[in-house]
């Protein structure tokens, strides 16, 4: 009795094991999850511009910057905002009544450098410190 006990562990052990090795080289590749960011639209003076209207490409309804400014968007994506109201900028002068609007994150350092394009005023690249041409009640789309 004990040496079939002693056989039948050993064959239940080498049916066990034999599943654990693996000739199989398949490397599974997860699929990365895009970034939610976060940026906000401050004016000249540093005030939040709040209510404008946006939406990005992968959202199915349009919304509008929070009491701070803020706005959110997946990572590579490209966001459309209204300015209507906004009579625009030209020379990046407050003094000569352009609303300039600032692009930044949320410890303020500038989005400089993005691309834009917007239906009146054309295409463009966001200054150092942020801003951007636009003309007034313009409609720009942002490549972020």
């Amino acid at each position: 009795m004990n040496k079939n006990f002693i056989l039948t562990s050993l064959i239940s052990a080498t049916l066990l094991l034999s599943g654990c090795g693996s000739s199989d080289d398949t490397v599974v590749v997860l699929p990365v999850e895009p970034t939610l960011t976060t940026l906000f639209l401050i004016d000249s003076d540093g005030f939040s511009l709040a209510g404008v209207p946006y939406i990005c490409d992968s959202m199915k309804f349009a919304q509008h910057t929070l009491n701070n400014g803020e706005f959110s968007f997946l990572a590579g994506e490209n966001c459309f905002f209204d300015f209507n109201g906004y009579r625009g900028n030209y020379n990046n002068d407050p003094y000569n009544g352009d609303d300039i609007i600032h692009i930044v994150s949320d410890i303020n350092t500038p989005a400089s450098g993005v691309e834009y394009n917007c239906d009146s005023f054309g295409a463009g690249i966001t200054f150092e410190d942020g801003s951007f041409d636009y003309n007034a009640n313009d409609a720009c789309v942002f490549y972020l």
